[in-house]
């Protein structure tokens, strides 16, 4: 009892260590395990024996017999299932074919070079070190997510790490299950033909399985077949059901099942998707405090030893300046990422539970069958996963800025509030070069965002959900455009330090309209402009347009027509090259007016020669 207790306590601890010192919560979790485990056991206690005992002699501990290992599957399937439901189709619109290549040509570069490097290094045989090579292979979205929260970066980069670090688990746990197929089968043409098999079955049952679940849960959610207080539970209970089936039909083709099956219900049109979600990510944080610790501390003093030799820094060294960099600028060639960008992702390599959970089960697995060089799968692994951990949690930000893909300048825009005249902007901004997202409290709004091609959220400010999202991480601008005072007032309070670092704004109230002198400097657009106002005119006029300026008086007085006109609403200021200025209702934000600047605005056209813009 003492035992599952602190497993518990010291794991949500390490989790508060980490969200206080900003680094992933793997690093205390490996830290902590091992700490209670074989370290403990040398230095510490007496009679050798460790804090926490996950198998002790492989039939007594927490988990005797093959205990730790169900426990460890089923546990990875949660969390992979969880990183699935993140995964949007809009956002790989420009970087689809990069990730496609990292999770396939990637996989091959770090698969033989990595199997070739342990071979020669530490004189393994060729099944262990691509066994060894296998594991390697993934990354993993339980360390990339939160590196990337504290890193400004264009959202191209952020969405091929986090993608690559949710697909490729499966592709690595599938890679390793085939060379773990051919350790345990006699003979090459054995193997060849086993290895035909189970690829072909695991890659039917698990996209089979994950699509035809994920589906039937949609439509029993959607259709209330589920009562509210048990939708949880049930699809936790799908989610297991769904690994354990697709285990029973093809081995190991549990993982890429759950992933299947997340990726659908993600993209699905299901209304709690966002509860769902909530409940998923704090049972993964549960389950990822108790594995990593449970898994450092199954490790034993004398397979530390073995890492004890400079081929164990040669071997690190070489799978993360050499490897991986010759794997992502292979994947790359032909994308839009420039050069900086293909070096930052090639410095951000962490590997994470899967890797570390898979290569305690096969290493012990093959030890127990007197597999030679087997000691060396499960310490080799651990300290991949530990240094890359450590090595980008330590790095990532000044090596960002560095090599110049840190944002000095955030962009982005975070609009509160998706009505008609908000997406109308919003689809301005995005056909400018903005990253734009919109989040709102009404499911509907968000949908015709959506429909609209538009980044929506259905949210609202009070929810912990946008700290947290890397999706944001560009973001620098804040436009409160809601038709309640006090939500935009809480918007900007809130979020001003996190998302507002290059500007926030506010539509103006009713009371502020009729004291323009007195207009605050946050307030957006116009002083004769409130919610009210801007829902008519884009109704009316749903276009904006723009019109060539001549000076700062040419601009001024377009200004004073707008005043008088109810039906023209001034949004910004475009320069010569594009960049945009938000307008104020302050009215003394823009002093820079040159031939050449135009004036974006909403509404009906001026009565001069405009160019014009569909929304």
């Amino acid at each position: 009892m003492l035992e599952l207790a602190g497993i518990i306590i010291l794991g949500i601890l390490a989790q508060w260590v980490a969200w206080k010192f900003k680094i992933p919560a793997i690093l205390p979790l490996i830290l902590i395990g091992l700490l209670v485990g074989p370290i403990a056991s040398t230095y510490i206690n007496e009679d050798g024996s460790k804090w926490i005992e996950p198998v002790w002699n492989g039939t007594k501990g927490l988990f005797p017999g093959d205990g730790l290992f169900y426990f460890v599957s089923l546990a990875i399937s949660i969390i992979l299932f969880e990183g699935g439901l993140t995964l949007k189709r809009s956002e790989i619109n420009n970087v689809g074919p990069v990730i496609t290549k990292l999770i396939t040509l990637g996989s091959v570069v770090t698969f033989f070079s990595s199997g070739v490097l342990a071979y020669f290094l530490f004189n393994l045989s060729w099944d262990i070190s691509f066994l060894f090579a296998g594991l390697i292979i993934v990354t993993g979205p339980t360390v990339i997510t939160p590196i990337l929260r504290n890193i400004p970066l264009k959202k191209d980069v952020s969405t091929v790490l986090k993608w690559e670090g949710i697909l490729i688990d499966p592709i690595g746990a599938l890679v390793a299950v085939l060379v773990f197929e051919f350790i345990s089968v006699e003979g090459d043409s054995g193997f060849t033909r086993t290895a035909l098999i189970e690829f072909g079955k695991i890659v039917l049952f698990g996209t089979t399985f994950g699509f035809t679940f994920a589906h039937a849960l949609a439509y029993a959610i959607n259709k209330n077949f589920v009562p509210h207080y048990l939708l949880n539970v049930v699809s936790l209970s799908t989610v297991l059901l769904v690994f354990v089936e697709s285990e029973i039909f093809a081995h190991e083709s549990g993982l890429l099942a759950v992933v299947v099956m997340g990726m659908v219900l993600g993209n699905s049109k299901l209304d709690n998707i966002k509860e769902l979600l909530y409940f998923k990510e704090s049972l993964s944080v549960l389950l990822i405090s108790i594995l990593f610790i449970l898994l450092a501390a199954n490790i034993n003093m004398e397979d530390l030893m073995l890492l004890y030799t400079w081929k164990t820094l040669a071997l690190f060294g070489t799978v993360v300046f050499v490897i991986r960099p010759l794997g992502v600028f292979l994947s790359a060639i032909g994308s839009t990422l420039k050069f900086n960008e293909k070096v930052f992702i090639s410095w951000v390599g962490p590997r994470g539970i899967v890797a570390a959970g898979i290569a305690s089960l096969f290493g012990s697995k093959l030890i127990k069958q007197g597999v030679e060089g087997a000691e060396y799968i499960t310490p080799l692994v651990f300290m991949i996963v530990l240094g890359t951990v450590l090595l980008n949690a330590t790095t990532a930000r000044p090596f960002a800025k560095l090599i110049g893909v840190f944002l000095k300048r955030s962009e982005g825009v975070l609009m509160v509030g998706a009505s008609q005249f908000s997406r109308i902007i919003a689809r301005y901004l995005e056909d400018n070069g903005r990253h734009v997202v919109l989040i709102d409290s009404n499911q509907n709004n968000i949908q015709l965002a959506q429909e609209a091609g538009l980044e929506a959220i259905n949210t609202d400010i009070y929810s912990d959900e946008l700290g947290d999202n890397i999706e944001l991480n560009d973001i620098g601008f804040i436009l409160a455009l809601t038709a309640s005072a006090d939500i935009n007032d809480d918007a900007i309070n809130k979020f001003r330090n996190q998302f507002g670092e290059s500007g926030y704004y506010r539509l103006i109230t009713v009371e502020e309209m009729n004291d323009p002198e007195n207009n605050p400097k946050e307030g957006l657009f116009s002083h004769t402009d409130d919610f009210n106002s801007l829902s008519e005119v884009a109704r009316k006029h749903p276009k904006i347009h723009e019109i060539e300026l001549k000076d700062k008086a040419h601009y001024d007085e377009l200004i004073e027509i707008t005043n008088n006109d109810k039906e023209i609403i001034p949004l910004l200021v475009k320069d010569k090259h594009g960049v945009l200025e938000i307008i104020s209702s302050y009215n003394k934000a823009i002093d820079k007016i040159e031939k050449g600047y135009k004036l974006v605005y909403l509404g009906k056209p001026f009565n001069v020669k405009t160019k014009q813009r569909g929304i």
